[in-house]
């Protein structure tokens, strides 16, 4: 599994690595997070706010950051 988390470096994006990291972890499941910085990457999502969040490059979140509890809800069939 694939997560990444698109934005241009700002707080908002660090907090969203870091409850990405945790949630992952938590979850005890093995997933790559990559930081996006690409502004031309970021916009391939079409995402129009920053920080996102992409799992296995479908938009999960985007212009906010959701909680672990949001995260673990995302629709992801190998953390059922």
């Amino acid at each position: 599994m694939k997560i990444e988390i698109l934005g241009t470096g700002c707080s908002k994006c660090k907090t969203l690595i870091q409850l990405a990291q945790e949630t992952v972890n938590e979850l005890g499941i093995s997933a790559e997070i990559v930081k996006v910085y690409n502004i031309d990457e970021i916009m391939k999502y079409d995402v129009m706010m920053t920080p996102a969040l992409a799992i296995d490059k479908e938009i999960k979140s985007s212009g906010r950051i959701p909680s672990k509890d949001e995260i673990k809800q995302f629709e992801i069939p190998i953390w059922r």
